[in-house]
Formats: structure tokens, C-alpha cells, sequence
């Protein structure tokens, strides 16, 4: 099949360039910034958009590119809005003209988190900050333009090659840094590469719809940041346990949201629980375990 990936300099991105091509498809990363193996997109210039999908022809387009950084976003609305809305639009205009099949990459934070009950796919969306916003926009453009879709959400994502959660836990305990984690956010914890491998198999049934796939299993932020801790060898680390309100940040992220897998499931695409693939994830990056004191 012959596959675009936006987004290809990202993590989830690279990952599914490297899964898909060692599955043996056609694959195209496209990115705003060219790079080695990876073509020039501007996802905001549906002209840009066009010429790149006239050149590769794609049957299916995995649209991984968004402006994530959601504190940024809630001081930038606007610029949120034209990436992740109105960029999203560019790409489902040039597949509906290609009549190529379209994932899109959308977030628990659609969901506003008031119900303390797991949401499921075809529950109504109330997002609540401007990143959240964008990226409901986005799913709308997808729904109504796009024939063919599949519109997946995920959540806390962790991935080698870049900052996340967990790396940033892990490097503060190795500094002896004081941490603050909040008790009362909750989701669903995620590996990129576990994530990356259950799209894969998402875009071969070719039943199309609304997926919420993460790492089976859900905890607060102060939980996961302790059981990093204990996997990583800091069991003697100790967090303070803070509210959410008291965490100086520019977005507010719902407290509730965790997505239950009900539609993938029963394709037979599951995750394995967060605890396992935390586990595999620092089992690869060695240099977050706490080294032993030298003899």
C-alpha cells in the first residue's frame, strides 16, 4: 500500500515510517522541515499539501503532524486552530480529491473529564482549552470530508527520543531534584511504540470509525511518576502529592479522561497494560535507571 505519513520527523511519526516500511509498504514521511528520507509538507498551504500528494499518489494518509505542545497552544489559540483545525482540513481536502483512505491522530482531551467515567468513542466530545479545541475541529474535518476515516485518540504518550513525562521524572531523581506530581489528573498512559503497532493493524481491517487506543489500564500522574520511580530503582525517592490547581501551567488538562478501547477491541487490537510497557521502555533506555554508587 502506499502510505504518507505527516508528521514523519515526530515520534509517533518516525515509528510508524519504520514499522509500515518493515511491513513492506510504500511509505512517505512528510514534515514541515525537510531531512533525510523525509519530504517538505506545510500542512497550513493547501497548495504545498496538494503537490506533495499529487507526487505520491497515497491510498492511505496517517496525519500525525499537530502542534502538541498544549501549554504553547493556550497562549497561541490561533495559531492551534490553523495547525491542528484548519491544517488538518488541507490534508482531508487533497484526500477526498485522492480518494485515499485517512487517519487522523487526535487526543483524550476532547473529552472535558467531568464525568469520572471512561469515555467511549462515540461519546460527545467537550473540549476545554484551546489544544483540545483544535483538535476537535480537526476530528470534524476528517468526519465530514473525508469518506473513508478513521479518527483515533490516544493519551500521555511516552516515546524514546525526545522529553516526556517519564523521562523528565527519571532525570530529576537523578539530579536529586524535589518533585511535585499531581493526584488528581487521571488517563490512560501510552508507548509510542505500542501505539505505532496497533495503528498498523487499525489501517489493514478497513473498518473505519472512531478508535481510542492506549496502554491497557489507567492511573493519576503521582502514580505514574512513582511507579517510573520504583521500575527506574528510585524507590527511595519520594514525591510530593500536590492538586492540579496548585500546578502553575498556562492550559488546564481535563482530570478525568481516560478512553476505554471498545471499538479496536473487538477487532482484536489490544494494548498490553501501561505497567508492562513502562517496563520495555526504560528496559531500553538504561541511562534512566539509578546507576550504583561506584565501589
Amino acid at each position: 500500500m502506499r502510505i504518507l505519513v505527516t508528521g514523519a520527523g515526530g515520534r509517533l511519526g518516525s515509528q510508524l515510517i519504520q514499522q509500515l516500511t518493515a511491513a513492506d509498504h510504500d511509505v512517505t514521511g512528510a514534515d514541515i522541515a525537510s531531512a533525510e528520507g523525509v519530504e517538505s509538507m506545510d500542512i497550513t498551504r493547501l497548495d504545498d499539501v496538494r503537490r506533495l500528494f499529487a507526487a505520491v499518489r497515497p491510498e492511505l494518509v496517517i496525519h500525525c503532524a499537530a502542534l502538541t505542545a498544549v501549554d504553547y497552544c493556550a497562549e497561541h489559540p490561533d495559531e492551534a486552530l490553523a495547525i491542528n483545525g484548519y491544517g488538518t482540513q488541507a490534508v482531508a481536502l487533497a484526500c477526498q480529491a485522492q480518494n485515499a483512505v485517512m487517519l487522523y491522530v487526535s487526543t483524550n482531551e476532547v473529552f472535558d473529564g467531568k464525568t469520572h467515567c471512561a469515555c467511549q468513542e462515540y461519546d460527545r466530545p467537550n473540549p476545554t482549552n484551546p489544544y483540545a479545541y483544535s483538535k476537535w475541529v480537526g476530528e470534524q474535518v476528517v468526519r465530514d470530508l473525508v469518506r473513508k476515516h478513521y479518527i483515533m485518540r490516544t493519551s500521555w504518550l511516552f516515546a524514546h527520543g525526545g522529553k516526556n513525562f517519564v523521562q523528565t521524572v527519571l532525570q530529576l531523581a537523578q539530579q536529586g531534584a524535589p518533585l511535585r506530581v499531581v493526584t488528581n489528573e487521571v488517563g490512560c498512559p501510552t508507548y509510542n511504540n505500542d501505539l505505532a503497532a496497533a495503528i498498523c493493524q487499525l489501517v489493514t481491517t478497513g473498518c473505519y470509525g472512531i478508535y481510542h487506543l492506549t496502554n491497557a489500564g489507567y492511573t493519576s500522574r503521582f502514580h505514574f511518576a512513582r511507579q517510573a520511580l520504583d521500575t527506574a530503582g528510585y524507590t527511595d525517592t519520594p514525591i510530593e502529592p500536590i492538586a492540579l490547581a496548585e500546578f502553575a501551567r498556562a492550559s488546564r488538562p481535563p482530570e478525568y479522561a481516560i478512553l476505554r478501547n471498545f471499538a479496536a477491541a473487538r477487532l482484536g487490537i489490544t494494548l498490553r497494560p501501561w505497567q508492562d510497557a513502562l517496563a520495555a521502555f526504560i528496559d531500553a533506555e538504561p541511562s534512566l535507571r539509578k546507576q550504583a554508587p561506584d565501589a
